[in-house]
């Protein structure tokens, strides 16, 4: 195997999937890259058999062939190189690489021993903006639990029912969710993906316009399409290849309130402002802050033993009863960050019922009260 290729898109190859690389693996195949020379094409695929990342990037190529080298300190080489111009060549069981005057040779492993990823079936993929599914993603995926003993909430939870694409997250103390109409009418079982799949499908978004999603036995696969332009030297789709978690989501629905009674309409980024700035006095043993609904009145409050107490005062269009009602700050703040809308509806009922986030376009989250005392 023999090619050339710009350090910059090399570089850029190495970092799409290099997140994948684990420090510590049971298999030190997984420690490398394979990397595939064909066709003036170099792919390059890393892997943790849990999650796969698959990139083609621009080479001239002069033999083909296929090597496998240790990721991390590749990618730290390639950055080093003094030259834009790198020249791979391998020999043997290793590869000589060379920039301006610099040169190395790194030990490589057989690609024969890299996972391979799999393929998928052409009937079960699903089209959507690339911009349209960070949306969704990022309107949720603050909600996934962190909580190692409770791995069926470590994830997203996606469903494709009659073309309706509905992505949920969950940690049991609030719920998130969002839906999408997409053009095929196809329908899906429902799969849950994990939550470090989740935020590199986050970090990739956004280098293309298109990409497509197929559910697969026991996967889920992701093709991003990116940008064909020299500056990134990146070709074709990035290919995202994921287990999904074994087991069954909650009956998200149940949390849902059937009937909140109150409902305001309130400017987003003056709401999230003002919580954030009262709830610098909270503690972290007391972290809440109270919603207080008068008429055509919102005050939020917080107090704390160690910090004092503050609050704010809005105008709000309200002609409901009084009512007070406590949440966690972060867990306000959080949808309000992640969504964009000028304008957003809040719902509530009683102090110990759950307040309701909720937009135009299917946007949905639940907070649980705190006890107020």
């Amino acid at each position: 195997m023999k090619f050339s290729i710009e350090k910059s898109t090399f570089v850029n190859g190495l970092q799409q999937g290099i997140n994948v690389v684990a420090s510590k693996v049971m298999m030190p195949i997984l420690n490398n890259v394979l990397i595939e020379a064909a066709d003036n094409t170099v792919s390059l695929t890393t892997s943790s058999l849990d999650l796969g990342i698959c990139c083609q990037v621009r080479a001239t190529v002069s033999t083909p062939g296929k090597i496998t080298l240790p990721a991390k300190k590749l990618a730290t080489i390639i950055r080093a190189m003094p030259s834009e111009e790198i020249k791979f060549e391998l020999v043997g069981s290793s590869v000589r690489l060379s920039s301006g005057g610099s040169h190395f040779e790194i030990m490589g492993l057989p690609s024969e021993d890299f996972p391979a990823l799999p393929e998928c079936t052409e009937q079960n993929k699903y089209s959507i903006a690339q911009d349209e599914f960070l949306r969704l993603l990022k309107n949720v995926s603050y909600a996934q639990s962190r909580d190692g003993n409770r791995y069926i909430l470590n994830g997203v939870y996606f469903s494709l029912e009659n073309g309706n694409f509905m992505v949920v997250a969950t940690d049991g103390r609030r719920l998130s969710m969002m839906s999408k109409e997409l053009g095929e009418k196809g329908s899906a079982d429902g799969v849950i993906v994990p939550s470090k799949t989740i935020a590199e499908i986050e970090r990739l978004l956004g280098q293309g316009e298109k990409m497509w999603f197929s559910f697969e036995e026991n996967q889920i696969v992701f093709g991003l399409s990116v940008k064909d332009d020299e500056k990134t030297g990146l070709i074709g789709d990035i290919k995202i290849v994921s287990k999904v978690i074994d087991g069954n989501y909650p009956n998200f629905k149940q949390v849902i309130p059937q009937s909140t009674e109150n409902r305001v309409k309130i400017d987003r980024q003056l709401f999230l402002d003002s919580i954030q700035r009262v709830s610098l006095v909270a503690s972290e043993n007391k972290n809440s802050v109270k919603l207080h609904f008068t008429p055509n009145t919102l005050e939020i409050s917080a107090a704390s033993a160690e910090y004092g107490q503050s609050h704010e005062k809005l105008a709000i269009v309200y002609d409901g009863p009084e009512v007070q009602v406590a949440f966690n700050p972060v867990f306000l703040c959080d949808p309000l960050k992640a969504l964009v809308q000028d304008e957003v509806f809040f719902e509530f009922k009683d102090e110990l019922s759950p307040g309701v986030f909720k937009t135009l376009d299917s946007f949905l989250c639940v907070v649980m009260p705190l006890r107020i005392g």
